[in-house]
């Protein structure tokens, strides 16, 4: 072998070396932090559950996932005053994880955004809680399966400059009262 096929060869291992260790650090970084970081997205989630349908304990029912392949889960507040869908669905920049509160007249009690890689000062503004303009989420409480934006002759005004986040938020809402109907008989 020549000079440079040996300097490649040691190069090509020293970085090999480095990967592997950084890649045995990743892990059990990834492994010693998994729980907690379970833990915290669990309790994040009890409390949209509880934002948008007041009950002491959700018990999980069951639902046609093949319907409705959005639907992550939907269970029943314990206190018999309805029910809580949890949705994941495509936003404009990613995916989009929402928990919706539905009564059993079919109305939205709620909606909390859990999880969510919207644009910041855009799309973002429908998981915040301080008013941007108009009240995005506060506009869904009390809304029936035939909520629609109002460009489209419902009655929710979509957040400026992020109508296609208004859109997949306000078809999600739709679709989790749909399921709930669907599970009502």
């Amino acid at each position: 072998m020549n000079g440079d096929t040996k300097k490649i060869l040691r190069l090509t291992f020293i970085l090999f070396v480095i990967c592997a260790i950084t890649a045995g650090i990743l892990g059990v970084v990834n492994e010693v932090t998994k729980d907690t970081i379970y833990m915290q997205k669990n309790a994040k989630t009890i409390a949209a559950y509880s934002a948008v349908l007041k009950s002491d304990r959700y018990d999980p029912v069951e639902f046609d996932s093949e319907a409705f392949p959005t639907i992550d889960e939907v269970s029943k507040a314990d206190n018999g005053s309805g029910y809580v869908v949890k949705t994941t669905f495509p936003g404009s920049q990613s995916t989009i994880t929402m928990v919706v509160g539905v009564d059993n007249d079919l109305k939205c009690t709620g909606i909390s955004i859990v999880e969510h890689g919207e644009t910041s000062g855009l799309g973002a503004n429908a998981a915040s809680t301080a008013e941007v303009g108009v009240n995005f989420r506060a506009q869904f409480v009390g809304q029936g399966e035939d909520i629609a934006l109002s460009s489209g002759g419902g009655s929710i005004q979509a957040l400026t400059g992020a109508t296609q986040t208004s859109t997949s938020v306000t078809n999600a809402t739709a679709t989790a009262i749909t399921v709930v109907k669907s599970i009502l008989g």
